[in-house]
């Protein structure tokens, strides 16, 4: 592929990072396509005329006085593919949704659609327009003169106070470190050669620089022109935010609630540089700049920094960190055992943790997993580090998975070790006989717990002999120690095991697992399998729903194939989504699955246990672990991902060769249940230096959320293989909506500094069933096809009778959310703004057209009545009248959904209560019917298909009812603070619209 050099994508490589940088560029004028309605498009030369009040163009059939639009009629400038003309199925695939704006101006609405070459020229146009709209009905001035910015003030003070000797210049060093200071990452060499290219601009060379020079060079080396776009469209004045516009942007942008005017105060007084800005409560663009890279601003929602998830489950219900090999720094075979391998990975929430005892040469036993007998770790030493650290990093319980290799007499100085040593700490009450699950971490807080044989119950010797479990043999051969031999005819091997070390086993004893019917017939809730890779595998391929039921009650642990002599790992998620909740990774192996892994357990916490997904939870429920489309009852989201620009990314290891040039992409993947696992990557960023720019939209449907895994990778570019520069992963729960900067990771995932993605997120639900790259109306379902969740046939004719009396709720219960969502699809469209929109959003949307006219049509939402109409007085214009219609319907909908679902919810709730009454007697009519072998395999999976999604139906009911109820909230007070409400003084009443549904049990 050919490269070129591109040192900006704006022409005359300018750099727009003002309001006047935007006006100089529309006043010198530049090449648009102009779309037309019949999906044609043709270029023509758009220019801003020298008095600021109109836009022309050229060349045109019209004469020269109509072929503008006037400043004073433009209603609204749209970015992207918001107009019926550009989502026209014509032409939706010819240009990317970033290099197209519309003009909606004049009386009726009309709209000029337009398509620039870059997203860079789309911005410098929209930022401009949307000034010169502001300001439109009072004389225009050109922007910068006059009176001086407060960033201006801000930065000159800066610069005065660095100037000791008072004579108005300071040392070009001394300027560089300045700014370096205030742009931490920036690269000295960059403020160099800004100086550089200024005093030369500027003829005025030498070795200090002047207050002006140092203020231009810090505008144009500090501004970010995507965040300056951001500001300019939330500001009231175009260059910095006020209290009300901040209030605006965290509520509307950022899905914050409960914001207050007391709360942007706080933030402009944390991040506003200026004192003039922060006593005035202005945030201007280096304070909006340095919020939004402020951990207040994360991806990471912070709610799932502490403990978040109901921790009284049973253990089984969680996932659990897991080490195998913890004490390895490098891989399995070649590598040397350290000690400090557990400090790491109990720091990083490890809960699980593998330790190979082996006969020691001083008579006392010793762990290590290295062929060098040298390299042995005594595990005296490794218990005492583990009583040091086992809660440093989590209060949960910690489960010590011992692998028995050395002798009885070794096994029992091992035993006296670790009751001397954990005391207290280690869990030895017997289980209770009479519970059927495991206890709760909660109950378990603060316990080490013992996973390994046990002798059988009729044994009364000092040791006795115990079937051996697998693992650890593929390294007792290549040690030299294997001496036990197969018994004759198969069968496990035996081993002897002490009576002392039998009794430290409690709720983790090891069994050897035989097959899921003689699990599920006489396996108890303390004993667990150990599961080799390849076998886990294999069981999840060819029966992933007996292994995720086999899971509900025991716990499971799956380690690596003695075949990875390179200790790298296997994927965790192949093993999470039939529930597995031990799944022991390589800690000391970084690479994709390593990341997945450690940005899986930092959603609850990073305490190690995260409850696994309520349909892997419950008694009775269906989960195909390899589904390819949505989940009974489990509502599918659509992951809209706008990546737009990195900082300060560093140059891949090794490219020392390359000298400067790095050209990136991002690498966006979803990992989770086969229905989810997908990527997406951006264009190469070419000739971009440390600070790219993407500005692409990349849009991803996720099936089962709890269960999602985002992991953003950045790569270099490169002719031979692309190299990797840094990556991020996170789960999809841990998202936060809005502008957020990812903070990017070394391949052994630590902190890079200062190095962030500046992203954009919005998670929807999926539209009545449409695919997530489809344009709203057209993704939409109509009546005659859409799709209905029905229940099966089981064969036994008393259940059956049951479920069919859910059909009509269930088909009610669809009605009633696609058509509430389809409405809200069709007025948000004709608003002009994306699925991801809030209710809010449409309602100011609207405002703005009407307060930006002086001759605008009278629309009033009255805000007395519960559901409020959208009120016309007097002649309205073609496109205003579709958005009455369209808020009329959604309105409607909404109004009968939330009168109605109670009675549908109801109908739903009875009929699976009473599925559940059939639960336990189950067994007794499958021997009265008959059933066996496939006929009632058959029976049981349509049995947990028909309960799970009459549960989930009658959840997704219960939270449409909620939205709707939110969005007539947002209508209320969006009315109410725009001006375009009347009668506002009578809200909805609480208690009237926020009646809360029954919890669904589980």
């Amino acid at each position: 592929k050919k490269k070129t050099v591109s040192f900006s994508t704006m022409p005359n490589d300018r750099k727009i990072n003002s309001t006047a940088a935007c006006i100089s560029f529309m006043l010198e004028g530049c090449e648009l396509k102009k779309v037309r309605s019949n999906s044609r498009m043709y270029s023509r030369f758009f220019v801003l005329d020298a008095d600021m009040r109109s836009v022309r163009w050229e060349p045109s059939k019209k004469d020269s006085e109509k072929a503008k639009i006037e400043i004073k009629s433009v209603k609204e400038v749209r970015v992207g593919k918001k107009t019926p003309v550009l989502r026209s199925n014509g032409l939706s695939d010819q240009f990317p949704d970033e290099c197209a704006f519309s003009i909606i101006y004049g009386d009726n609405y009309e709209s000029l659609d337009l398509v620039a070459s870059s997203a860079d020229v789309v911005s410098a146009w929209v930022m401009g327009l949307r000034y010169l709209v502001s300001y439109g009905k009072h004389t225009p001035e050109a922007p910068g003169t006059g009176h001086p910015s407060l960033r201006t003030s801000w930065i000159s003070s800066v610069f005065d106070l660095a100037d000791l000797e008072k004579s108005g210049r300071i040392p070009v060093s001394r300027a560089v470190q300045l700014i370096k200071a205030l742009n931490p990452g920036m690269k000295t060499s960059t403020i160099e050669l800004k100086f550089k290219e200024l005093q030369k601009a500027s003829e005025r060379p030498g070795t200090e620089v002047a207050c002006d020079l140092f203020v231009e060079a810090y505008c144009e080396l500090c501004t970010r022109p995507e965040i300056f776009f951001l500001l300019v469209q939330f500001s009231s004045n175009k260059e910095y935010l006020g209290l009300k516009d901040l209030l605006m942007f965290l509520e509307v942008e950022q899905g914050m609630e409960g914001v207050t005017e007391e709360k942007c105060l706080e933030i402009v007084s944390k991040y506003e540089p200026s004192k003039e800005g922060r006593e005035k409560g202005y945030l201007a663009i280096d304070g909006f700049t340095r919020y939004l890279l402020s951990a207040d601003c994360s991806i990471f929602d912070p709610q799932h920094r502490k403990v978040c998830q109901d921790m009284a489950q049973p253990l089984s219900h969680y996932y659990i960190s897991s080490a195998h090999s913890a004490c390895l720094l490098e891989d399995n075979f070649w590598g040397r055992s350290d000690i400090s391998g557990y400090i790491s990975a109990l720091g990083l929430g490890c809960r699980s943790i593998e330790l190979v005892l082996w006969d020691g040469p001083e008579g006392e036993p010793v762990v290590y997993t290295s062929p060098s007998a040298a390299s042995c770790v005594p595990f005296r030493a490794v218990v005492g580090l583990i009583d040091q650290h086992a809660f440093t990093a989590s209060a949960y319980p910690l489960i010590l998975c011992l692998v028995v290799r050395c002798s009885a007499p070794q096994q029992r100085l091992a035993a006296q070790c670790l009751r001397k040593t954990l005391g207290e700490k280690l869990y030895l009450e017997p289980p209770n006989p009479t519970a059927s699950y495991l206890p709760s971490p909660e109950q378990l807080k603060g316990r080490i717990l013992i996973k390994g044989k046990k002798l059988p119950p009729g044994c009364e010797d000092s040791e006795g002999e115990v079937s051996d479990e697998e693992e650890g043999w593929e390294l007792a051969r290549r040690l030299g120690q294997e001496d036990r031999e197969t018994p004759e005819g198969g069968g496990p091997r035996r081993v002897r095991l002490s009576r002392e070390l039998s009794e430290l086993v409690s709720l983790c004893q090891a069994v050897p697992f035989q097959d899921f019917e003689s699990s599920r017939r006489g396996q108890r809730y303390w004993e667990m399998c150990s599961f080799s890779e390849v076998e886990a595998g294999r069981f999840a391929n060819e029966c992933p729903a007996e292994l995720v039921s086999y899971n509900k009650r025991f716990l499971s642990r799956v380690y690596p194939s003695p075949m990875r002599i390179d200790a790298s790992n296997m994927n965790p998620q192949d093993f999470w989504k039939c529930g597995c909740q031990m799944v022991a990774m390589n800690y000391q192996t970084p690479g994709l699955m390593m990341d997945l892994n450690a940005g899986w357990f930092r959603q609850n916490g990073a305490c190690g246990y995260v409850l696994r997904p309520a349909i892997m939870r419950e008694e009775v429920s269906y989960f195909s672990a390899n589904a390819k489309d949505s989940l009974p009852g489990v509502p599918a989201q659509l992951l809209h991902l706008k990546v737009i620009s990195g900082q300060n990314l560093p140059k891949p290891k090794g490219s020392g060769a390359k000298g400067e040039v790095v050209e990136p992409y991002v690498c966006a993947e979803i990992h989770g249940i086969p229905a989810d696992c997908a990527e997406h990557r951006t264009k190469t960023a070419l000739q971009s230096g440390d600070n790219p720019v993407f500005d692409e939209s990349l849009e991803f449907q996720i099936n089962l959320p709890e269960l999602a895994v985002l992991r953003f990778v950045v790569l270099d570019d490169d002719y031979i293989g692309d190299e990797f520069i840094a990556q991020y992963t996170i789960p999809f729960e841990c998202l936060q909506p809005g502008y957020r900067h990812v903070p990017l990771q070394s391949l052994a995932g630590e902190p890079l500094p200062h190095a962030t993605l500046f992203v954009h997120v919005a998670i929807t639900d999926r539209r009545g069933g449409g695919k997530g790259h489809r344009r709203g109306l057209a993704g939409r379902r109509g009546r005659r096809v859409r799709e209905y969740t029905s229940t099966k046939a089981t064969g036994i004719k008393a259940i059956d009778e049951v479920f069919r009396t859910a059909t009509q709720p269930l088909r009610e219960a669809t009605d009633l959310r696609e058509n509430v969502q389809n409405a809200l699809v069709s007025f948000k469209e004709l608003c002009g703004l994306t699925p991801a929109a809030n209710m809010k959003q449409c309602i100011l949307t609207v405002a703005t057209w009407l307060l930006h006219s002086d001759s605008a049509p009278s629309v009033t939402l009255n805000l007395a009545e519960q559901y409020p109409p959208m009120e016309a007085q007097g002649p309205i214009p073609d496109l205003l009248r579709k958005v009455l219609t369209a808020y009329e319907t959604m309105i409607q909908t909404s109004r009968t959904l939330i009168e109605s679902a109670d009675a549908v919810y109801g109908k739903l709730i009875q009929a699976q209560q009473a599925g559940m009454d059939f639960h336990k007697e189950l067994p007794r009519i499958e021997a009265k019917e008959g059933l066996r072998g496939r006929k009632l395999q058959k029976a049981l999976e349509s049995f947990a298909w028909n309960i799970t999604v009459l549960k989930g139906q009658a959840d997704l009911l219960k939270h449409a009812k909620a939205e709707a109820l939110d969005n007539l909230w947002q209508i209320h007070n969006a009315g109410q603070s725009c001006g375009i409400g009347r009668n506002g003084s009578a809200s909805p009443e609480p208690s009237r619209l926020r009646a809360p549904l029954e919890p669904i049990p589980e």
